[in-house]
């Protein structure tokens, strides 16, 4: 099994690629590959032989071919439906960010626990999270996205987990852990913020 790190090189591959296609290239190279993602063109024909993905010395690979490829590894090929706890100023953006439709990514409602953020006739509806559990069950939903404060983060967890969600995406400010039978993967935007200003200032204090 790829880990992690690989199945994001995998993702900026794709990304290439499309571009690439917008551009109307036929074939593409590990070395362009490589360029675009940061990496090693030996990186690249190693993440590619994991899946069985070959090339041609010569002729490199057709960007078309590839592109179908990458989309069945990364589950492309298919729609997948999202829900999205918590429409905050994160959560609100989420619902509305129009590339989820461009990735084959449909986000199915938002939930809340504030009647005043209650919309059942906008797209995406926004509804009572006393609902969420029927709606899951009803459009077999998997994969979920948190965007509530901290210390609801837990707790809304246990909830979507229950109901069904095999996925979370964690955009809460504390760290979860992902019982057995679910991935989940935290994003902690402030950590990340934090980590680019170090980085920063290490860079200028070298100078």
């Amino acid at each position: 099994m790829a880990n992690r790190s690989c199945i994001i090189r995998l993702s900026r591959y794709k990304n290439a690629l499309n571009r690439l296609k917008g551009l109307n290239f036929v074939r593409v190279f590990s070395d362009n590959l490589a360029d675009a993602a940061g990496v090693t063109a030996a990186q690249v024909r190693k993440d590619f032989s994991l899946f069985g993905i070959t090339g041609n010395r010569r002729g490199g690979y057709k960007v078309e071919e590839l592109a179908d490829q990458l989309n069945r590894i990364l589950g492309k090929n298919q729609l997948h439906e999202f829900i999205v706890i918590g429409v905050g100023n994160i959560g609100r953006a989420l619902l509305h960010y129009p590339g989820f439709e461009r990735s084959g990514i449909d986000v199915a409602a938002g939930f809340d626990i504030d009647p005043a953020k209650y919309n059942p006739q906008s797209q995406p509806p926004v509804l009572p999270l006393e609902q969420l559990g029927e709606l899951i069950k009803t459009r077999d939903i998997k994969l979920a996205i948190l965007a509530v404060p901290d210390y609801a983060a837990q707790q809304v967890l246990e909830l979507v987990l229950s109901a069904g969600i095999k996925g979370v995406l964690n955009f809460a400010p504390i760290c979860l852990k992902a019982p057995p039978g679910c991935i989940v993967n935290n994003i902690n935007l402030e950590t990340e913020i934090e980590n680019l200003i170090y980085f920063i200032n290490a860079a200028e204090n070298r100078k």
